[in-house]
């Protein structure tokens, strides 16, 4: 039987959504990608900075472009070493300026991926994967990259049927 690893990174606090910030309680990635853990019944992991990015929507994102101007690898609170025993590995984030967020970068180049299969998912208010899906190919080389799912962040409570559509896929 094959297992599932989910590994996110998701924001709480003040959002972008659709032209207007607003506070939220629940990072969107963490919506799709817990969908994702009760449908499969797989494991998860939630990669988290040691140094937590401010809630602030501002300056969260000035953090975070300078991060990826400067190419840093924010140290994380834990980090998983091994995903040899899983089959398929769901990779879920937020676009931030046009990629993953740094904290991803630091967790994914520790992993091993030669012969997994790995779905990723995004959240984004309009711009997708961006570059994202080329930066995975390198974060995640040796993988079967299958077709990404894109989910607007202020629609990630109407998403759950298109989740479970891309999962069967």
């Amino acid at each position: 039987m094959s297992k599932n690893l989910i590994i996110y990174f998701s924001h709480v606090g003040e959002n972008y959504f659709g032209g207007e910030l607003k506070v939220i309680e629940k990072g969107n990635t963490e919506v799709i990608a817990e969908y994702i853990k009760d449908y499969l019944d797989a494991d998860i992991f939630k990669v988290e900075p040691l140094n937590a990015y401010p809630s602030d929507y501002m300056g969260c994102t000035e953090v975070a472009k300078k991060e990826q101007e400067d190419n840093a690898r924010p140290e994380l609170k834990e980090v998983l070493t091994d995903i040899g025993q899983y089959d398929t590995i769901y990779i879920g984030f937020p676009n931030w300026w046009g990629t993953l967020p740094m904290p991803m970068f630091s967790q994914l180049e520790l992993l091993d991926f030669e012969n997994k299969t790995v779905k990723p998912f995004v959240t984004h208010e309009g711009s997708a994967f961006s570059s994202s899906k080329k930066d995975l190919k390198k974060l995640c080389s040796g993988a079967d990259i299958k077709k990404g799912l894109a989910i607007q962040g202020s629609k990630v409570y109407e998403s759950k049927d298109i989740v479970i559509r891309w999962v069967e896929e």
